[in-house]
This record gives C-alpha cells, sequence and structure tokens, in this order.
C-alpha cells in the first residue's frame, strides 16, 4: 500500500499546486490531503509539508482541532458564493440548484470549523 500512498501524495500536491493557479481549485486541502498520505508512505516528504511556510501552519492546525484560519474561511465562502451565481445564472433546469445546494453545504461546514 506504501506506493499507492505515495503516487497518491505525490497527486495531491500536483493538484495543490495547480490550485495555485487556477481560480476555484482549493490548495491546502489537497496539501492536507498530501500531508496524510506521506504520513503512511513517506515520513520525511510529510515533514517536508508541516515545514512548509505557507502550508505547514494549515496542516498542523488542522491536525491539532480541526481549525481553518479566518481568511481561508472567508476565500472558501466567496468561492462557493461565486460557483453558486455561476450555476444560477448558466445552468438549465433543475440543474442550477445543484452547486447552491453544494455552497450551501459545504459552507455551513466550513464556517462551524473552529477559527485560528
Amino acid at each position: 500500500m506504501r506506493p499507492l500512498y505515495l503516487i497518491g501524495g505525490i497527486v495531491a500536491v500536483a493538484t495543490g499546486v495547480i490550485g495555485i493557479f487556477v481560480p476555484l481549485l482549493p490548495t491546502v486541502p489537497f496539501m492536507l490531503l498530501a500531508a496524510w498520505l506521506f504520513g503512511k508512505s513517506n515520513p520525511a516528504w510529510e515533514q517536508r509539508l508541516l515545514d512548509h511556510p505557507t502550508y505547514g501552519p494549515h496542516i498542523r492546525a488542522w491536525r491539532e482541532s480541526g481549525a481553518i484560519s479566518r481568511k481561508g474561511k472567508a476565500w472558501a465562502v466567496i468561492g462557493l458564493t461565486i460557483s453558486a451565481a455561476v450555476g444560477l445564472v448558466f445552468l438549465q433546469s433543475h440543474w442550477r440548484f445543484v452547486p447552491l445546494g453544494v455552497a450551501l453545504v459545504t459552507g455551513t461546514w466550513i464556517l462551524t470549523r473552529p477559527g485560528k
């Protein structure tokens, strides 16, 4: 299983890096996933993520208390709101309400996480 965890971690990091440049694709959740996968396959790479100046504090806060930064929450809610609005305007029929439903459920969950 270790090779699969390692490949998954590499894919998660790659997706997170793509998320830096692609609007509405989150970066930190993929880094959280990568850290977990590297914890199962390559502890040195996990430690590199934990020591990273940008992502390390978010990963540690999530692991310690399930916390999401206020800034992270704000950006997540903004992204979800934009996605819901785009869906309402451009999707047809009942599909237009799917992004709104996802935004409401996901946004509520994000807002109920502890802040840091």
